[in-house]
């Protein structure tokens, strides 16, 4: 008997796509938080912390831009 809807596919799909999506919008906040620390501890005179907050923002900021590479990868290929 043909199925109308394959659950389970559609299951995976939209877990995946909110796992991807809050993740992706965690991580880019977190991007956003490292850079106005950084620029918060700058004017405060704290260059260590601040350091730290720009090394913090940028790793969220390289995480963000390689999820959407590689969900522009995985959409392309399929």
């Amino acid at each position: 008997m043909a199925t109308i809807v394959e659950t389970k596919e559609l299951a995976e799909t939209v877990i995946a796509s909110l796992v991807a999506g809050v993740g992706v919008t965690t991580i880019f906040s977190a991007a956003i938080w490292g850079g106005a620390r950084f620029v918060d501890l700058s004017r405060d005179g704290r260059p260590l912390a601040a350091g730290a907050a720009a090394v913090f923002g940028g790793l969220a900021l390289v995480t963000t831009l390689a999820a959407v590479a590689i969900g522009i990868v995985v959409m392309t290929g399929k």
